[in-house]
């Protein structure tokens, strides 16, 4: 007698997702989710595991680990003697977008010879070849519908780019004010200055170009309880440390305020810059300023614990035979006295050393000497000329990559020449960008009240990032060279100084 084991058990697994749900209200996928207990009980199906993923797109290609953890519990139960095993969604799009993901889905699904089915109606064996087909053909339509849609949104983002509009919400320092038509419907937008936090960003940019720290920034605008950005907004994750409105200030928040293109009026997309709608909170010079700061910071390494020191890292003082960057370090003899703070080269071969001390104070001596001569404020008199001419060149580059875009969009160029155009405007732009960074004038807001009889009086109530931010504004660079004698005493004739109107500068 034959012996036939029969299917003992139908297992079904439930999969609901939604593509866009900023607020986080989860009403779509509940509905998914009751519209699929339904269909299982009414197959008499049982249920061996729900997967929810709420505001996550199948097509962008982003992280599903509700998915991921689906498939590996599916393929798991089919491999239990006498048990069927069902993946069930609301509709195709709703499991598979992409034709890549869809095609190892059903291969893998073959392999483990499990079913498909949707409450929206299909069910498919994946043993068989037609229904294997089948699913694909359905799903690929699917696929083309996204692609289509993608392409449609790249281009009005690509429009709205060019018009220098803004994609999205409203950015701190801004407020969107409507415009309504004749039926009292919303026609359009256009962004204003925000009364409150236009002034932040103001002040955040003018302070990190004064010398201040991010740190010291933070700490103040959290300390005056002025509101961060994301403060009020519903966020799925919220910084380390971060309240639970989302109203503080971190190091992150305030140097990406200060680094947006869009406090200078400048539209981003894709990499082209396009003149914005809005209007700019800073000037293009403080903008290119300011990431100058951090790009500097940046290629020479420098650790925010280093600026504590008036002449470590930075450009300000290098090494005579190396030209390096100065460090700072504990040096001395030991037994014949205590080790002091010594300046030296931050290079392995160690070529200067100096006392921190001693030339702090021999810097300060001549500083407070150029600013206490009343002509210096002559000197120091900014002419804008050669860099608003090297700005000009880059802003009309930027406008040849518009055309660009334009010639594009309207199928006078292909992809590969647009981007071929783009990438090596953006080179010219930035050489244009970097020689007008090179050729700007002295910042007269770092010397604001320091020019004149009280300069050394002045000078010594300054933080040591405001002082060096002084060095930068007068243009001072020291060379320091190996001592010509041994012994005590600081030799200043191995120093080499000099700065913006010096005799030979």
């Amino acid at each position: 007698m034959t012996v036939t084991l029969g299917i003992i058990r139908t297992l079904v697994f439930l999969y609901a997702r939604i593509s866009e749900d900023p607020r986080d209200k989860r009403r779509g996928v509940k509905r998914q989710l009751e519209d699929l207990r339904r269909f299982a009980a009414d197959n008499n199906w049982e249920v061996g595991g729900e997967y929810v993923e709420n505001d996550v797109s199948a097509h962008s290609g982003e992280e599903r680990p509700e998915y991921d953890r689906l498939m590996a519990d599916v393929l798991a139960a089919a491999t239990q003697p006498g048990t069927r095993v069902i993946l069930a969604g609301y509709h195709p799009s709703r499991v598979w977008r992409r034709r890549v993901e869809r095609a190892q889905a059903i291969e893998d699904l073959r392999s483990a010879r499990c079913f498909v089915a949707f409450e929206s109606g299909g069910f498919f064996n994946m043993t068989k070849a037609s229904d294997r087909s089948q699913l694909a053909n359905l799903g690929e339509s699917d696929t083309a519908e996204s692609e289509v849609k993608s392409e449609r949104v790249a281009r009005a983002a690509l429009e709205r780019a060019q018009e220098g509009r803004s994609n999205g919400q409203v950015a701190y320092g801004w407020r969107r004010q409507y415009e309504y038509d004749d039926r009292g419907q919303v026609s359009g937008f256009h962004d204003i200055e925000h009364p409150e936090q236009a002034p932040v960003v103001r002040e955040i940019v003018t302070r990190l170009l004064s010398g201040d720290t991010l740190i010291g920034i933070t700490t103040d605008l959290n300390k005056r309880g002025i509101a961060s950005p994301g403060a009020g907004q519903n966020r799925k994750h919220r910084t380390l440390g971060q309240n639970e409105d989302g109203s503080l200030w971190n190091k992150t928040s305030v140097k990406k305020v200060a680094l947006r293109p869009a406090n200078a009026g400048i539209r981003v997309h894709r990499g082209v810059e396009y003149p914005a709608a809005w209007p700019a909170l800073v000037s293009p010079e403080q903008h290119a300023r300011v990431k100058e700061l951090f790009a500097t910071r940046a290629e020479s390494r420098e650790k925010p614990g280093q600026r504590r020191y008036l002449l470590s890292w930075g450009e300000i003082a290098t090494c005579g035979v190396c030209c390096g960057h100065l460090r700072v370090a504990m040096r001395g003899n030991a037994k014949r006295g205590a080790r002091k703070p010594t300046y030296c080269c931050a290079s392995n071969a160690g070529c200067v050393g100096r006392n921190m001390e001693a030339l702090d104070r021999f810097v300060e001596t001549i500083v407070v000497g150029v600013l206490s001569d009343p002509g210096a404020s002559d000197v120091f008199q900014p002419d804008e000329s050669a860099a608003l001419a090297a700005l000009e060149r880059a802003e009309g580059l930027r406008a040849r990559q518009t055309a660009a875009a334009d010639d594009f969009a309207e199928g006078h160029i292909t992809r590969e020449q647009l981007r071929r155009i783009t990438q090596k405007l953006k080179g010219q732009i930035d050489e244009a960008m970097a020689e007008a960074r090179r050729l700007q004038p002295v910042d007269m807001s770092a010397l604001d009240g320091l020019i004149g009889p009280q300069a050394g009086e002045k000078w010594k109530r300054l933080e040591v990032t405001q002082k060096r931010r002084v060095l930068e504004a007068i243009r001072m660079r020291i060379k320091i060279f190996p001592a010509a004698r041994k012994g005590p005493g600081f030799d200043d004739s191995t120093i080499e100084v000099t700065w913006k109107g010096a005799a030979g500068d």
